[in-house]
């Protein structure tokens, strides 16, 4: 457990790190440097080439992690490989061909309400191989037990090159139209550096061989690339029906304020790395008693971790938007529908995790689709009405039903639910700070106000959950930080 244990900490820092530097790039660099539009045009290629990237992987990067410790002999491990490395290709190459006979049909298609779009359409199939075969070589490291580098790729490298882009604008060694040329090589740079330090790890015997299990191997794949287009889907759908509706100003606007409420989300990403497995555990176990107890846990303390971060963005993002071009204040009510979604996401705790280990793991992909489909219905309906609110309004639906289904799932299936009494007492006490703050400005620079009011709520929330003993384990990580 030593090596998962230490690399857990450390993809968790890096992570953060990652998150620290998308900040900057998202909310301060992309909106002084550059323009709306071609804010929006960047947001708009690199959305919809993730929306395209778990089809061009054709699903290798789970199938890897997988099956890969499945095969026992060296003859069969190079023969998988090789075939994990070839079959995006069955993908991509078709794709190509049709890309390149149609250029002019679908760039007019992209391009319909903004015809910016069609003459940098043909990087969104460049972007979406170079996060497909990222994630290839990202996998073949993790299988080989090394995954801190890899994060540190997906987290940290790209948007430190970005940085490093916007300021050569900035400074005017670049233009608009290297800039985005640059972030598309960046891409490709990050995929060729974590192909050479995957194949620095084990470097690739090419065997076209029979491959056992290769009727397994291909259902998986293809089940992965229905689940992981769905998730894509769902995260990254309403930017690219935003460009299909709106201005492409607006895919800037949502693109921040969707930012600034994705970091609402980050402590459960932590979380997942010690809960999951504990999760399998008990399930494997049949221990119901602990299930619950980590259930309830994981709910409290991520319910009151998130809710913290939720009010600290909340009751300063007035003061955070007079920072930025007015434009983007526009976005306000996308960052406090989205934030309540993704509060509402941590409430639920482990709950993926057991949907995930147990023998209804199938039933999240039946309810994915359904999701899918949900959330391009009211895309399609609230976007021509509401502009960004609308994308922001049809993500919170589709959030809040998707999850209420995995509630009532789990409850039905295992007589299990998350929430008990200190719940309530810490959905009261995120009401109160928020009221109590959102309103209450102090007369001074935007920089002071936000770092007094974020003092003043620590003071606030940290001492109401300690007096309050509202989670046994916060509680006793703060003695221990008294202690101290």
């Amino acid at each position: 457990m030593g090596i998962v244990v230490n690399q857990s900490i450390k993809n968790t820092v890096i992570t953060y790190l990652g998150f620290g530097i998308g900040a900057i790039n998202v909310v301060f660099l992309y909106t002084k440097f550059l323009s709306d539009d071609y804010f929006g045009l960047i947001t708009f290629i690199l959305s919809t080439a993730n929306i395209l990237m778990p089809l061009m992987a054709f699903g290798t990067h789970n199938t890897i992690i997988k099956f890969f410790s499945s095969f026992k002999t060296r003859q069969s491990q190079n023969g998988f490989l090789t075939l994990m490395l070839f079959l995006p290709l069955i993908v991509i190459i078709p794709l190509g061909f049709i890309g390149v006979l149609a250029y002019d049909t679908i760039g007019n298609w992209l391009a319909k309400e903004n015809p910016i779009i069609k003459d940098y359409s043909w990087l969104i199939y460049v972007c979406a191989i170079a996060f497909a075969y990222f994630e290839v070589f990202y996998a073949w490291s993790k299988v080989h037990l090394h995954s801190v580098f890899g994060n540190f790729m997906k987290e940290v490298f790209h948007r430190l090159c970005i940085s490093i882009l916007l300021l050569a604008l900035h400074f005017g060694y670049l233009n608009v139209q290297q800039l985005i040329y640059g972030i598309v090589i960046v891409y490709i740079v990050r995929m060729v550096v974590m192909k050479l330090y995957a194949f620095n790890l084990k470097l690739p015997v090419f065997k076209f061989v029979k491959i056992p299990k290769l009727s397994s191997v291909l259902k998986y794949s293809s089940l992965i690339i229905i689940a992981g287009s769905i998730a894509n889907i769902i995260l990254e759908i309403d930017k690219f029906m935003i460009g299909q509706f709106e201005a492409l100003n607006n895919v800037a606007y949502y693109g921040v304020a969707i930012y600034i409420a994705t970091v609402i989300g980050v402590p459960s990403r932590s979380m997942h790395q010690i809960t999951n497995p504990l999760t399998a555990q008990f399930l494997n176990e049949k221990n119901k008693v602990e299930l619950k107890k980590l259930y309830q846990k994981s709910s409290l303390n991520l319910f009151i971790i998130s809710g913290f971060i939720f009010l600290a963005i909340i009751v300063n993002i007035n003061q955070l938007y007079t920072m930025i071009p007015d434009n983007y204040s526009e976005g306000f009510l996308v960052v406090l529908v989205i934030g309540l979604a993704k509060l509402f996401d941590n409430l639920l705790g482990n709950n993926n995790a057991i949907l995930f280990n147990s023998d209804y793991y199938r039933m999240v992909l039946v309810f994915g689709v359904m999701l899918a489909i949900l959330t391009i219905i009211l895309n399609l309906v609230f976007i021509p009405v509401y502009g960004i609110n609308g994308a922001a309004y049809a993500s919170c639906i589709t959030i809040f039903v998707y999850n209420t289904v995995k509630l009532l799932f789990v409850y039905s299936k295992f007589k299990i639910q998350p929430f008990t009494k200190e719940t309530l007492n810490s959905a009261l006490l995120i009401l109160v700070c928020a009221f109590g703050l959102f309103f209450w400005e102090f007369p001074f620079h935007s920089i002071i106000n936000i770092g007094l009011k974020s003092l003043l709520l620590v003071l606030i929330y940290g001492l109401s959950v300690y007096k309050l003993n509202l989670s046994s384990e916060i509680t006793e990580i703060l003695n221990s930080f008294l202690k101290k």
